[in-house]
């Protein structure tokens, strides 16, 4: 609670009069990611045109939240249990629902389910979210390096 304080800046008081403790922190920064999450799928427009174009919007859109993901995927406490938010569950279908229509469409892959497409998807934005604020890729990469490695593979082509 000292460093989100510090990093804030306002005092540990300050902090612990906003939320009781690291818990209560956790869950508003869970509201706010799940809010963010949402507006990002809102504006991908995943139902429009194509399923990989949809992807590659929804990457695009979700990259200013990306670290903020990435924290909440790390807090295990968040997706255990009982008190899990149902706001998870409403991301979950979407994406889920994104990858299946891909795959009734052919585009996508069908011997991979839709629901691990979808865990790949959250796999990959906390690794490049990890690596563009580790500074070992550019920030501009960002959306080319998840959606293309996600909707293509690592199987090389063309002798390239």
């Amino acid at each position: 609670m000292e460093e989100v304080a510090r990093a804030a800046g306002i005092s540990r008081a300050t902090l612990n009069r906003h939320f009781t403790g690291r818990d209560a922190l956790v869950r508003a920064l869970e509201e706010l990611g799940i809010a963010k999450c949402e507006a990002a799928l809102e504006a991908a427009r995943l139902e429009e045109g194509a399923a990989a174009g949809a992807v590659r919007r929804l990457v695009r859109e979700i990259q200013p939240c990306a670290g903020l993901l990435t924290f909440l995927y790390s807090e295990n406490q968040l997706f255990e249990g009982e008190k899990q938010n149902a706001g998870w569950f409403r991301i979950d279908e979407r994406l889920t629902g994104l990858f299946r229509r891909g795959q009734e469409n052919g585009e996508f892959r069908i011997d991979l389910s839709a629901t691990w497409l979808a865990e790949a998807l959250y796999g990959l934005l906390a690794a490049g979210s990890w690596a563009v604020t580790e500074g070992r890729v550019a920030r501009n990469d960002f959306t080319h390096m998840i959606a293309e490695l996600l909707l293509g593979g690592a199987t090389r082509r063309d002798g390239s």
